[in-house]
């Protein structure tokens, strides 16, 4: 196989790390190709998976400092940007769960290493000696590390659920409930402690802070229904591995996202994108991959 089959075959575990580092598909897609750069450059590679590994990983943790900074001005609340996600990536609950919103925000809030050392080692199963080459440091300080950032995300993982027939049942009332603008019946299917985060980035309208609780939530959602989306078509789809509502604008253009999180037959988060910087390339689907079987 040439090098370009070689790095074709390992791209859906390059991006995969990337993105779950950096939260920003587009600056993962820039990530994997520096990293194509390099091995296209580099002499003769014994260990291909092992060096753009490494490679990705490095790039990816100097691109997220550096994001770091911009997200500390960022307008509003941030949300990772969206990916569009084949019904596969459900099938490994460890994978789904690594993409989905909750967990992407969990990790926001680790700082730049801890966050590549808890996603190497967690979810794409690399030992703490392999990742203390990864990324330049002893093995002694990785494994400090990996105690700092697994007691820091137990403390704040919400319970996941892969997509079910269930799941696909409350989101169908949902967004009925949505639509004929009950109260009661919305809230009904709301888990008392439901969130709703909005990201506009300053350049479209949303709700300024996040709306919790079944009340709230519903009768904000029941006044865009009647009010900004009235005129707007939905389609389904599945973001981030998880059950999605597409709404698009009359003249079929893509509003927002609206990402949902189900646990049992309650809603539990509601995360809806609707910067346009982050909506120019959901329409592609993302191959994600854990492992190289």
């Amino acid at each position: 196989m040439g090098e370009l089959g070689v790095f074709d075959e390992l791209r859906p575990l390059l991006f995969t790390i990337a993105y779950e580092i950096l939260g920003s598909a587009a600056d993962a897609e820039d990530v994997v190709q520096d990293s194509y750069i390099r091995w296209r450059d580099a002499e003769a590679v014994e260990h291909p998976r092992a060096y753009l590994t490494q490679v990705v990983t490095r790039q990816a943790l100097n691109r997220l400092r550096s994001l770091r900074r911009r997200r500390e001005e960022y307008v509003g609340n941030w949300l990772p940007e969206p990916i569009r996600t084949e019904h596969d990536a459900s099938h490994d609950v460890l994978l789904a769960e690594s993409v989905s919103m909750a967990m992407l925000l969990v990790l926001e809030t680790l700082g730049p290493t801890e966050r590549a050392v808890f996603v190497l080692s967690e979810v794409f199963g690399h030992s703490l000696v392999e990742i203390a080459g990864m990324i330049g440091k002893s093995d002694a300080t990785v494994r400090q590390i990996a105690h700092r950032a697994r007691a820091h995300v137990r403390a704040r993982r919400k319970r996941f659920e892969p997509d079910s027939d269930t799941s696909r049942a409350v989101i169908a009332r949902f967004a009925l409930a949505a639509r004929t603008g009950e109260v009661q019946t919305l809230m009904d299917v709301l888990a008392p402690d439901v969130v709703s985060i909005s990201d506009g980035g300053g350049k479209v309208t949303v709700a300024g802070r996040p709306i919790l609780g079944p009340e709230p939530v519903a009768k904000y959602l029941i006044a865009l229904a009647r009010g900004p989306m009235a005129d707007m078509t939905f389609e389904l789809g599945r973001f981030n591995a998880l059950p999605a509502l597409l709404c698009r604008a009359a003249d079929g253009s893509l509003d927002s996202i609206l990402m949902i999180e189900v646990s049992g037959d309650l809603i539990t988060g509601l995360y809806a994108v609707r910067n346009p910087d982050k909506l120019r390339e959901v329409e592609v689907v993302r191959p994600l991959l854990r492992k190289i079987s």
